[in-house]
């Protein structure tokens, strides 16, 4: 998000009360405003409509089939966008912007491919084994590839820096859920769920044209150059690795619960421990601003302190590079430091509003039980991902590969162990694997810190390499004559 920065600096330059909480509401606004439109628009939908009254079956498969919509479109989705998001950054560099919508049609057809083959067969599943109306089903899966779609244009619009038109059309799309939902069971007497279900699907696909007609309208011509595209996929796979391990392990901790004592069957097909999902939500709004503290403080600090040292490599002098990398890497220790105290405060702050609150609203007993272990697991999280994030500064995409991939795997196996212990230790998996995850990115970032300059000046290729055919041992034949027709010395290599 480096086109954020500007702004935040004029906004926070004042340093004012006033300023600062603009400035923190505009850095909200243009990271994590539309995930809480959704959420907002579902929760305004169940209460206007009355959806606590309605029949428990169609509430808990409503609530199912929009767990799993959210999940599996961002395990779908996400694994791609560091690749494109690569891609995206070399054309714009060299500035051949009709290398775009190649990227663009390429990435959305194996995005596409990837969230069929992951929803297909589960609809499938549902509808055999589920016994679920098949409407019912197209519009769930309608509504997960529209979600997916969303969550891949956004990524384009991100970089063409128009941050606040995602705002406008996660809301626009979201106002229009609404409405519908009044018209199709107030007027057309729908049930309460389908009808909100039908509605979000039509809100998701009003976000996702809108989006794929802004980037249409940025990027007009097309030189069809998908060789290229899918040579970044093959070049750059340890990205779509690093994104599908983390995102993976977001929720691996949630599968292991889901086949516990904790565990409710909706219709013979979802599979799901509302008490655990509960407490996971919870937890992860807890800490949420990290995201939104670290993209304000990366942008307003430490990328200037980056451009300089960028600078200085390509024409500084040594004192020069010098300088500037001590100062940068400074300012690294500086902002994650940072990070980590305000996300401190605020997260306790949170967490005891939480406790304070929580039961007034039906979240008590188990829930809270479980909550403050996830609550510290995701804390260590967030900062982990922040640590991923400057590892892709460096191109230490083999660090942020072991990050990533032990993040994973060390949350599903510690979860399955702490699923034996009792309800307040459910959430150390999440800690453990969140804190050796952090534990090795920060070393890679010292180790980083070490060998920068030999990552920089000693990685070059001095001689262009291509493949092609062995050539022969033999460079001189002493048979051979010159065009003279006189016989040449004798000289023999192998």
């Amino acid at each position: 998000m480096a086109g954020i920065g500007i702004k935040l600096n004029k906004i926070f330059g004042k340093e004012t009360i006033t300023t600062n909480l603009l400035g923190f509401g505009y850095s909200t606004m243009v990271t994590v405003a539309p995930m809480f439109v959704i959420i907002g628009n579902i929760l305004l939908m169940s209460y206007f409509l009355r959806f606590d009254f309605t029949g428990y079956k169609g509430r808990n498969l409503f609530a199912a089939t929009i767990l799993y919509i959210f999940i599996f479109s961002l395990l779908a989705s996400s694994p791609y966008n560091a690749v494109i998001s690569r891609y995206l950054s070399d054309v714009i560099y060299d500035e051949t912007y009709d290398d775009i919508l190649p990227c663009y049609y390429t990435g959305l057809f194996v995005t596409v491919v990837t969230a069929c083959v992951m929803g297909i067969p589960f609809c499938i599943w549902e509808r055999v084994v589920g016994k679920v109306a098949l409407y019912y089903v197209f519009t769930g899966f309608c509504g997960y590839i529209a979600l997916v779609l969303v969550f891949y244009s956004m990524l384009y619009l991100s970089i063409c820096k128009d941050y606040s038109k995602i705002s406008i059309f996660f809301f626009t799309g979201m106002l229009v859920a609404f409405l519908l939902s009044f018209l199709f069971v107030r007027a057309w007497h729908m049930e309460v769920s389908y009808g909100m279900l039908l509605a979000l699907t039509v809100g998701f696909c009003v976000t996702a044209i809108m989006e794929m007609a802004t980037i249409r309208r940025y990027f007009r011509r097309n030189n069809n150059s998908y060789k290229k595209v899918l040579g970044y996929f093959k070049r750059f796979w340890k990205l779509i690795l690093i994104n599908f391990g983390y995102t993976l392990g977001l929720y691996v901790h949630n599968f292991v619960f889901w086949n516990t004592k904790l565990r409710m069957v909706v219709a013979d097909s979802f599979i799901m421990a509302p008490v655990y999902d509960v407490a996971t939500c919870l937890a992860m709004f807890t800490n949420i601003s990290a995201t939104v503290i670290f993209i304000a403080r990366i942008e307003m600090h430490f990328h200037e302190r980056y451009k300089a040292y960028s600078e200085a490599v390509t024409g500084g002098r040594w004192m020069d590079v010098q300088n500037t990398k001590n100062r940068m890497f400074r300012q690294l220790s500086t902002e994650l430091m940072n990070l980590v105290r305000l996300q401190f405060i605020i997260s306790v702050v949170i967490f005891l509003i939480m406790l304070i609150f929580m039961p007034r609203f039906g979240f008590a007993g188990l829930v809270l039980q479980i909550y403050p272990s996830l609550a510290a697991g995701y804390f260590i999280l967030f900062v982990m991902y922040s640590e991923i994030i400057l590892l892709y500064y460096y191109n230490d995409l083999d660090g942020a590969v072991i990050t990533a991939v032990s993040f994973c795997v060390v949350t599903l196996l510690g979860s399955i162990v702490c699923s034996h212990f009792s309800a307040i230790w459910y959430g150390l998996g999440v800690i453990v694997g969140s804190l050796t995850g952090f534990c090795i990115a920060y070393l890679r970032l010292r180790w980083v810190e070490k060998h920068l300059d030999e990552h920089i000046f000693c990685r070059g290729i001095l001689f262009p390499t291509k493949f092609s055919k062995k050539p022969p041992a033999l460079v001189y034949d002493k048979n051979q004559r010159g065009a003279n027709g006189t016989v040449d010395e004798k000289v023999m290599s192998s």
